[in-house]
């Protein structure tokens, strides 16, 4: 493929057939620096990232590392926040990875990320949560959470359909509702003049004077929930887990939430009905045969191997990681629940600032790994923060393309500089008798514990 403004190197094609990746020796991966703090963060990570590489294979294999732009750096170089080539060098060689980026504010693209996600169809946000020892934390056993989240990319609010309370938009849409939708619009408290007159009455000093309302759709479909809840089970299985619990709001919002519980469902007891079993096949047996039958069949196919599929309200959800985390293995959710859920279970173990991700398109095989936080401009060129979002997602990355080695190798030396005590600023100031050393130095410390 022809480039505009940057220039590929020398190297292989990462392929995929029928979901299943091919990498070659020398795969060429795209990768994006990062605004703020991502070009001290990359510098560290791909030195990790080429150590684990040498030391695993002798020198049989290698990244043909590709870099390309997005964020501000895109803008001040080509005026352009998302250049083309950078979107089709994703698209071309199916795996990446990038720092975090700068989203305009104001008008334009509504995120960077979610708009990459949404041109390559990445339909699984994928954020593995565990504990390294000696990490500060928040709680009291956080060597209890070790599960996986699969969090819907590409639906939910992240669809991104809103309409400005106030607008044109927004009024024609409110418009079209009432005279299509009277019932489900007399749910909108203050949608028409008549309400909105009457509370002014009431209370004059509020000073709105017209309506205004503010405008989201929802929007979950069968297709997206199924595809995401089927990698979240085929992980299950691959990786000899316990459990999938779908995690949603289907007790207030029935017709999405709860239809992705009702499909996920569904699916587990179709095409997973060998490996999986679901409460709801409880429920149907309890219904024909009674509770101990069921409690018999359930523990009967659990002893045999098979997975159990569940499901809990969000807000519950919240509250059991923490005070049961072992009672969670793999979780599947829609995009708001996901988001809020993996940003809290990062804080247990650690924070942000080592929480890894990545966003995945299961049958394409595309994927970009990414840091998780946000780009802290004001420790930006400081050669200061953890590098450990950067560096975790690029073990996934390895671990995506089928270098497992140089994964564990990854892992093997994250832990043990972690015991060491040599840590970057935020570990530092929390852990008893630790020294504080610079954003490259800590990456450093991890090549040195990868013997």
């Amino acid at each position: 493929m022809a480039y505009q403004k940057v220039q590929a190197p020398h190297g292989g094609k990462i392929t995929a057939h029928n979901g299943q990746i091919e990498c070659p020796d020398d795969p060429i991966i795209p990768f994006i620096r990062g605004d703020g703090t991502g070009p001290d963060i990359w510098a560290a990570s791909q030195r990790v990232f080429d150590a684990a590489v040498e030391k695993a294979y002798k020198g049989s294999r290698r990244i043909a590392w590709f870099e390309v732009f997005a964020g501000e750096t895109a803008k001040n170089r080509f005026d352009d926040w998302l250049p083309e080539d950078t979107v089709s060098a994703f698209r071309e060689y199916l795996v990446g990875i990038k720092g975090p980026l700068t989203t305009p504010v104001g008008g334009g693209i509504r995120s960077l990320n979610v708009a990459l996600r949404q041109l390559l169809d990445l339909y699984v946000c994928l954020r593995p949560v565990q504990y390294f020892k000696g990490v500060p934390s928040p709680v009291k056993t956080p060597e209890k959470v070790n599960m996986v989240i699969f969090r819907e990319n590409t639906e939910d609010i992240y669809a991104g359909i809103e309409f400005r309370a106030g607008t044109p938009e927004s009024q024609r849409f409110l418009k079209l509702f009432e005279q299509e939708f009277p019932k489900e619009f007399s749910k909108i408290r203050f949608g028409t003049e008549k309400a909105t007159k009457e509370i002014l009455c009431a209370e004059p000093a509020i000073g709105i004077a017209e309506v205004e309302v503010g405008i989201g759709i929802k929007p979950v479909s069968h297709l997206g929930s199924n595809r995401l809840i089927a990698a979240a089970i085929r992980y299950a299985i691959k990786n000899k887990k316990k459990s999938v619990t779908f995690v949603h709001k289907g007790n207030i919002m029935k017709f999405t939430e709860g239809s992705f519980r009702d499909w996920g469902y569904d699916l587990a007891d179709t095409l997973f009905s060998k490996e999986t079993y679901s409460w709801a096949k409880w429920e149907r047996t309890k219904k024909e045969k009674g509770e101990k039958s069921a409690n018999d069949e359930m523990k009967a196919a659990l002893e045999n191997g098979q997975i159990l599929v569940k499901d809990a309200i969000a807000d519950i959800t919240l509250q059991q990681v923490l005070t049961r985390p072992e009672d969670f293995d793999v979780i599947a959710t829609l995009n708001l629940n996901g988001d809020y859920l993996s940003d809290a279970l990062a804080a247990q173990v650690g924070g942000i600032g080592i929480a890894p991700g990545g966003n995945i398109n299961y049958h394409t095989g595309h994927a970009i790994f990414e840091a998780t936080h946000g780009t802290a401009p004001k420790y930006a060129n400081l050669d200061k923060v953890n590098p450990g979002s950067v560096v975790l997602s690029g073990e996934m990355m390895l671990r995506h393309i089928g270098w497992t080695e140089a994964a564990d190798l990854v892992i093997k030396g994250l832990n043990d500089s972690i015991a060491s005590k040599r840590v970057t600023y935020d570990f530092a100031r929390l852990m008893e008798g630790a020294t504080e050393i610079k954003c490259s130095e800590f990456g450093d410390n991890i090549i040195a514990h990868m013997a």
